[in-house]
């Protein structure tokens, strides 16, 4: 099965008008599996935007390859296949969300029935969709940009902060939305710097910085990262004994090797082993590991 999203050396340079470059790209590359939901994480100025807009076929790349659903980004075909929701939307105020609906329905070659567009509404909790968009919350936009990104059940769903102004309920309710397009084999991409909810709705990660992915792989991968083991050993176990043998409260920082190297020497000192288990970081300590390996 061919990856939804695959790059390859992927080099995106921004050159001054008057000299000088930017390289908002250095190299990357990456291959996201079908059906994935991928985070792409990484601080302000990393190059996710940029990423994303050459998946787009918004901005070329200055070198490398780039496929998306098996053709180029920007091809019509594909991008009818793609649903997309920016960080900053810019909707007309004088229309009601059923009116912008069937905009984006045009614009995409569709044309849902008055029922589909009223599904498409309650889907995202916006059923009273007589109220113009001048009048919606910041939440409300973000809900009908969602909405619009899902129309013609696309195959790759690239959302840019998708619960940028939404309250904490209505964080669930979005959450239950990607995983319910997950179940039906749409792939995500989800750029967030809401950690906690890429950690809810991802299966995989990458971590960018400075253009360059520093880190990826499944969750539980990247969370683990730099190989550490809790352990656990019974009751009377001798504590200046166990931190001799390398378990400093309970912690052995190293690979399976030395795990069990120091187990060796833990049990020679008569320490029984009762529990042991990786240790795993929250995806806040994997950015901030990352950024301080990167300077």
């Amino acid at each position: 099965m061919t990856a939804a999203v695959a790059v390859t050396d992927l080099t995106k340079t921004y050159r001054a008008l008057f000299g000088g470059a930017h390289e908002a790209l250095s190299g990357l590359t990456l291959s996201i599996p079908r059906g994935a939901a991928f985070g792409l994480i990484g601080p302000n100025g990393a190059g996710k935007t940029t990423f994303i807009k050459v998946l787009l076929g918004v901005v070329q790349a200055t070198s490398g390859e780039v496929t998306v659903l098996g053709g180029a980004p920007g091809d019509v075909p594909v991008r009818a296949r793609i649903g997309y929701l920016p960080e900053r939307m810019h909707l007309p105020a004088a229309l009601s969300a059923r009116q912008f609906l069937r905009s984006v329905a045009t614009l995409k070659g569709l044309a849902p029935s008055d029922g589909e567009l009223s599904r498409a509404l309650e889907r995202v909790g916006l059923a009273n969709d007589g109220q113009r968009i001048g009048s919606f919350s910041k939440g409300m936009r973000q809900r009908l940009g969602l909405a619009a990104a899902m129309l013609g059940a696309p195959e790759l769903l690239i959302l840019d902060e998708p619960t940028d102004g939404i309250d904490p309920v209505g964080r669930v309710e979005v959450r239950q939305l990607l995983l319910e397009e997950r179940a039906r084999g749409v792939t995500l991409l989800l750029n967030s710097h809401l950690l906690s909810e890429t950690e809810r709705v991802c299966d995989r990660v990458g971590v960018l910085q400075r253009g360059q992915l520093r880190l990826e792989g499944t969750l539980d991968e990247v969370r683990r990262g730099a190989t550490a083991f809790r352990a656990r050993f019974e009751a009377g176990a001798d504590e200046g004994a166990l931190r001799a043998a390398g378990f400093v409260d309970g912690v052995f920082s190293g690979d399976v090797a030395a795990l069990n190297e120091a187990l060796d020497r833990a049990r020679a000192t008569g320490a029984r082993l009762v529990a042991l288990s990786p240790v795993e970081r929250d995806l806040e300590q994997v950015l901030s590991e990352a950024m301080k390996e990167a300077s």
